[in-house]
């Protein structure tokens, strides 16, 4: 029989940790939040995403910035 002592408890959650400047830095992004609030996730093979990051590392930008330069050259604001 199992009595009120053998029941097990859950350990105490503690405080949020502070803020480090690490998880400053990926909350800030690239300095783009107030211009890129909005997040896109699609879907790519293994090979597209290897090929994407070459071609971003030899441009000297990161894939997210190549990126949106491509969505934006190809979907520009209709005047």
């Amino acid at each position: 029989m199992s009595g009120p002592h053998d029941r097990r408890q859950r350990p105490a959650i503690g405080p949020r940790p502070a803020p480090s400047a690490a998880t400053a830095w990926v909350r800030r992004g690239e300095g783009e939040a107030s211009v890129y609030s909005a997040r896109l996730t699609i879907d790519v093979t293994p090979a597209l995403r290897g090929r994407i990051k070459v071609a971003a590392f030899r441009r000297g930008v990161t894939a997210a910035a190549m990126l949106r330069a491509l969505l934006e050259r190809e979907f520009r604001e209709q005047p």
